[in-house]
C-alpha cells in the first residue's frame, strides 16, 4: 500500500490506479451508499480517497469551488493535485511523494486513515499562483469490503488562520514598542538636563518604529488583497543596505550581536519599489538577527547577478530540516504560534509584486542564508 515514510522522507509511494479504474471505484460507492444527495447539501468539501490516496469522489462543494459539473473530471487525482498545490508537479509520482509533503497534514490525515484512525489535521497548502490555503482536515476511514477508503471532510480557514495571526503580531509588537515610548516617556519627566537628549533621540527613534510596524501591517493586508500598488523609482542597492543597516544596528533584536555589511558588496542601480524592498530587507535582517545568539554576527550583502541584483542575509544557525520544508508558509514560524509572516511576506512581496526571486541555503558548517533578487529593468506589465 505505501503510505508510510520512506528513508527519502517522501510520505507514500507514487502506484496509482488509472482514471478509469478510478471512475468505477466511485460509481460503485455511490451504489453502495447512496449517500450522494446527502453529501452535496453539506456546505465543506467533501472527498473519498481510495488505498492509493486518490479521489474517487467530491461532493458538489468542490466542484463548484473548480467550476467542474462532474465528479469523473476529478477522479484519479490526489488532494494537492486538484487543489494545485505548487510541490504536486515536483515529482513524477504526484501529490504525497516530495519531500515537503512530509509535514502535509491532508498527507498525515490519510496515513492514519489508512491505518484506520479518524485524524484531524491542520494543512497549509502553498498554490502554484503563489496564494496560500490554510485548510482544517478530518479523515475518518470507512471500511468496505476488503478495502479501507479514506472519508475527507475539508475546511478552509484561511481567514480565521490569517486574522489570528495578523492579531497577534500586531498585538505582540506594537505593544512591546508602545510600552518602550511609554517608559521613557514617564524617565523624561524626571530626568535631569543631562539626560534630555538622549531620551529625546530615543523616544523618536521608538515613535518611528512604531508607526513602521502599523505600516508593515497595512500593506501586508493590501499586498494579500491584491490592492498594493508598486511605486517605482531608480534604486542603489548598497545606498538601500545601508539604510537598513543602520536602521536595525541598535534596535532591541541586535544588541549585543554583531551586524555587518559584506565589504564585497557592490552598488548596483536598479528599477523597483523601494519601500517595498526595504519591507523585505528589514525583515530578513530581523529573522536572521532573531536567528542568532549573543556575540555571533550577521551578514549583508549586495551583488549584481547577471541581469538581476541579489541582496543575501547570513547567520551562523541552521534551521531544522523540517522547518525549511515550511518556511515560506504564512503562519509558519519557527518563534512559537501565530509568529509567522515574515519570511511569508519576504516571499509574497518579492514574487508577486516585485517580480523577484527568493530562496535561502541552511547547512551545518555554512549557517542559513536567504537571498533575494530582482530584475535590473522592472518587467512591463501584460496586458
Amino acid at each position: 500500500m505505501g503510505t508510510d515514510h520512506d528513508k527519502s522522507g517522501k510520505v507514500a509511494l507514487p502506484e496509482r490506479l488509472t482514471h478509469r479504474e478510478s471512475v468505477r471505484q466511485g460509481q460503485a460507492l455511490v451504489r453502495e451508499l447512496g449517500l450522494q444527495p446527502m453529501l452535496n447539501a453539506v456546505p465543506n468539501i467533501v472527498l473519498v480517497l481510495n488505498e492509493q490516496r486518490q479521489i474517487i469522489y467530491a461532493n458538489r462543494a468542490l466542484l463548484s469551488l473548480l467550476g467542474l459539473d462532474d465528479t469523473e473530471c476529478v477522479c484519479g487525482l490526489r488532494p494537492g493535485e486538484v487543489l494545485d498545490c505548487v510541490h504536486a508537479s515536483e515529482s513524477d509520482g504526484g501529490c504525497g511523494t516530495t519531500e515537503f509533503c512530509s509535514t502535509c497534514g491532508i498527507m498525515k490525515a490519510a496515513v492514519s486513515s489508512q491505518r484506520r484512525q479518524q485524524s484531524v489535521e491542520e494543512c497549509r497548502v502553498t498554490l502554484k499562483n503563489g496564494d496560500a490555503l490554510d485548510l482544517l482536515v478530518w479523515a475518518t476511514p470507512l471500511h468496505l469490503g476488503d478495502r479501507t477508503l479514506s472519508v475527507f471532510a475539508i475546511q478552509d480557514i484561511s481567514h480565521e488562520k490569517r486574522r489570528r495571526a495578523l492579531e497577534r503580531i500586531f498585538f505582540h509588537d506594537i505593544l512591546n514598542t508602545a510600552g518602550g515610548v511609554r517608559g521613557l516617556a514617564h524617565l523624561l519627566a524626571s530626568a535631569d538636563a543631562g539626560e534630555l537628549d538622549h531620551l529625546r533621540e530615543r523616544i523618536i527613534r521608538l515613535s518611528s518604529k512604531l508607526v513602521e510596524e502599523i505600516a508593515a501591517q497595512r500593506e501586508l493586508l493590501a499586498a494579500e488583497t491584491g490592492d498594493l500598488q508598486v511605486q517605482l523609482q531608480k534604486v542603489r542597492s548598497l545606498a538601500l543596505l545601508h539604510e537598513v543597516h543602520d536602521n536595525y544596528r541598535d534596535q532591541p533584536e541586535a544588541l549585543d550581536k554583531v551586524l555587518l555589511i559584506d565589504p564585497d558588496s557592490s552598488s548596483v542601480e536598479f528599477t523597483s519599489d523601494s519601500t517595498l524592498l526595504r519591507r523585505v530587507l528589514c525583515n530578513m535582517v530581523k529573522n536572521a538577527l532573531e536567528a542568532s545568539h549573543a556575540g555571533e554576527t550577521v551578514t549583508m550583502g549586495c551583488a549584481a547577478r547577471d541581469h538581476w541584483v541579489e541582496f543575501r542575509v547570513h547567520n551562523p544557525a541552521v534551521m531544522p530540516r523540517e522547518s525549511q520544508l515550511q518556511i515560506f508558509q504564512r503562519s509558519f514560524s519557527t518563534k512559537g504560534a501565530g509568529r509567522g509572516l515574515g519570511t511569508y511576506s519576504i516571499k509574497l512581496l518579492t514574487e508577486r509584486y516585485l517580480k523577484g526571486q527568493v530562496g535561502f541555503e541552511s547547512a551545518d558548517g555554512t549557517g542559513t542564508t536567504f537571498f533575494v533578487r530582482y530584475p535590473v529593468i522592472f518587467p512591463a506589465p501584460v496586458d
